[in-house]
């Protein structure tokens, strides 16, 4: 639990920066085994064995993505449209209880999807393939602990001289001349549209983590955001020009028009891909459905998992309805939509390790937008008690996939999950508000880009509003950028395997929109020094390159909340 308050501001962190997170399963697990190790050198302590870090695996991995109940998207964007800001208590409650409804579907999906069917959910395999590796002591398990420590140091270090020294990322003193649409002309720089090198090495690591097709695609959507659409909208008079002296000002006027046909690219492509795998999903139960059944594991009792069924209704309910006044009808709706989205997240995640909370998300808002239409927050919370649930079930399910190849006892891990949800709330809840205090000022911005915010706000104030909430232009882009995200969604999924990596992806196309230029070009710098690396040293990169990644990201996520809050402070 200590190890998982402690992560949890990470996600916290990257979430509201650039909209991912993290899984902290490898990390925690390192960071267990380090703690144990040493306590058993010095002290007299009981063996930390693989099922022991597997339990703490599991409740840190679980505190650590509690960002997915809503921190990153629904509760910023409810705050950006309505003004309702929630107090720590009201807050962390939220959290738990809409977590509480994935662990509950998790619980009861697990002899289907597991036993039964056997689905590979490829981040369990490869949490216990590495702790398996630590476990087995010598050079290896300490190599990889050092290099974890020496590469979250140096991050961590980095990002406190960048906050001490105040410093901007450093842009190329280019400069071109932009006829307005009332005929003046203005100078904008390179700067101004954010084509800079940032010193800052989160989105290196997420770049490594992510591979080189996310990381050229990246840099594509912030070339033809960021270089080509925004000064159309600024020669048209779609968006407005920031102050001439002020470079980061400009990201907020100029994101407000991209956010538009970036949101569109995510939202299509990952409804098309859903649909694709969705389609995928049921042709492959219908090849398997004569197939010999597995002995179910009774481990998990049957009439505890429906106990925890009715409470977590009960609960999500009486969360929703006190907290945001949604109907008692609705609410009930939500949390029913949530148990069967929340089945479709973890299939998609068992067989892809993709777990599509966006997309299932979006299926919600579009439900509300016609059950209560014009009910902003109605659309918004309903839509996060979907993608809560879905992402702390796909997080449960990929850990009780380690915990069966290590032969853990599932009902351990879920207790653990429960633990670790219970101090994700707590953590999160605390490091959001003191990190964004006002989020009508501070989101959305060149600091706190929160690009999942801007998704979900936009599709929100179209159900809500109607389409005249948008700004001028942004239709014709709208549309192009649905075509493009059907038709690339549609060749990632059919094209050959030789030549699936070289399509790119639609969402991160549109991430590239509505993030700052500098953050896709540090993200793409980090994919093609780790596909470089790769390619040299095959064998060193298998071993190394994901615990590199760790470091930068969560050394630079911890000192970037604790520079934060000694601001808040000063």
């Amino acid at each position: 639990m200590v190890i998982g308050a402690v992560l949890t501001p990470c996600n916290v962190y990257s979430g509201l920066k650039i909209g991912w997170t993290f899984n902290m399963s490898v990390a925690a697990g390192l960071i267990g085994f380090a703690f144990w190790a040493a306590a058993q050198r010095f002290g007299s302590t009981p063996t930390w064995g693989l099922r022991e870090n597997n339990i703490n695996q599991t409740a840190a991995s679980a505190s650590a993505s509690i960002i997915s109940a809503g921190l990153a998207a629904p509760i910023p964007a409810l705050a950006l449209l309505t003004g309702q800001t929630l107090s720590f208590a009201v807050l962390a409650i939220w959290l738990l209880v809409v977590s509480l409804l994935g662990i509950v579907v998790a619980a009861g999906l697990r002899n289907q999807l597991l036993v039964r069917e056997y689905l590979p959910f490829p981040a369990g395999i490869v949490t216990a393939e590495t702790m398996g590796e630590i476990h087995k002591g010598g050079q290896e398990a300490h190599a990889r602990l050092r290099l974890l420590s020496l590469t979250a140091g140096l991050s961590a270090a980095l990002k406190f001289l960048v906050i001490r020294l105040d410093t901007s990322p450093l842009a190329p003193g280019i400069k071109t001349t932009v006829a307005g649409a009332n005929g003046k002309t203005f100078s904008v720089s390179a700067a101004n549209l954010g084509f800079a090198l940032d010193p800052s090495v989160l989105m290196v690591g997420f770049g490594a983590i992510a591979g080189l097709r996310i990381g050229i695609s990246m840099l594509i959507g912030a070339i033809l955001g960021w270089g080509i659409l925004a000064p159309l909208a600024l020669s048209h008079g779609w968006a407005q020009p920031g102050p001439p002296n002020e470079e980061a000002a400009w990201f907020a006027p100029l994101v407000e028009w991209l956010l538009w046909p970036g949101a569109t690219l995510m939202v299509t492509a990952s409804l098309s891909t859903f649909a694709i795998s969705l389609t995928r999903m049921v042709l492959l139960r219908r090849e398997r459905r004569n197939a010999t059944l597995v002995p179910i594991d009774k481990s998990i009792d049957t009439r505890a998992l429906l106990v925890a069924f009715a409470v977590a209704l009960a609960m999500s309910v009486a969360a929703q309805h006190a907290i945001f006044s949604i109907g008692i009808v609705e609410a009930i709706t939500a949390v029913l939509l949530s148990y069967v989205l929340a089945i479709v997240a973890a299939r998609v995640s068992g067989e892809t390790a993709i777990t599509p909370i966006g997309a299932l998300g979006k299926i919600t808002q579009l439900t509300f937008g016609a059950i209560s239409p014009g009910n902003v927050t109605t659309n918004l919370m309903a839509a996060n008690v979907t993608g809560g649930a879905a992402g702390q079930c796909a997080d449960l399910m990929h850990d009780l996939r380690t915990g069966q190849i290590i032969g853990a006892t599932p009902s351990f891990q879920i207790v653990a999950q429960v633990f670790g949800v219970l101090t994700g709330s707590l953590a999160a809840a605390i490091t959001y508000l003191l990190l964004i205090p006002d989020p009508q000022t501070q989101l959305m911005t060149a600091e706190w880009p929160a690009p999942a915010v801007a998704t979900w706000k936009a599709v929100a104030e179209v159900l809500g509003q109607g389409l005249e909430t948008m700004p001028p232009g942004a239709m014709p882009a709208i549309a192009a950028a649905a075509i493009i995200g059907v038709l690339l969604a549609l060749a990632e999924a059919f094209v050959p395997d030789p030549w699936q990596r070289a399509v790119p992806s639609a969402s991160a196309i549109g991430l590239g929109f509505v993030i700052p230029a500098w953050n896709a070009i540090s993200l793409f710098i980090g994919a093609a020094a780790a596909a470089l690396v790769v390619r040299v040293f095959p064998a060193w990169a298998k071993r190394r390159v994901v615990v590199v990644a760790a470091g930068l990201i969560v050394g630079e996520s911890l000192a970037g909340v604790a520079g934060s809050l000694g601001g808040l402070f000063r």
